[in-house]
């Protein structure tokens, strides 16, 4: 994906994107770390983990740069889905939690 539809991706009401964001979630700890990185973990905690992060670079090119960064950090990649107007579509997702899957 290139990093202007990532861009594209995000470009969404503030206050509508707002009322969907969960409240932050703490630092991960390192029981964390031993946690299976997957879809539904939060991005910020894919990030945390340098091969996560690899991962995300990978797929979602440009995303944690985004000024709008701080206010999707504590969805996880299926939450923020529908608010991708299609562009993160299930093909990158897929991609996405097979690299996951294969960090130990």
């Amino acid at each position: 994906m290139k990093p202007f539809l990532i861009a594209a991706l995000l470009i969404l009401p503030g206050t509508a994107f707002a009322q969907a964001a969960p409240a932050p979630a703490p630092a991960a700890s390192p029981a964390a770390a031993a946690t299976k990185l997957t879809l539904d973990t939060p991005i910020q905690d894919i990030v945390a983990d340098a091969q996560g992060k690899a991962v995300i670079d990978k797929h979602l090119p440009g995303l944690i740069g985004l000024p709008q960064y701080e206010m999707f950090k504590g969805l996880s990649l299926k939450q923020l889905q529908p608010y991708s107007d299609g562009k993160l579509t299930d093909e990158i997702l897929a991609k996405t939690a097979a690299d996951l899957a294969s960090i130990k």
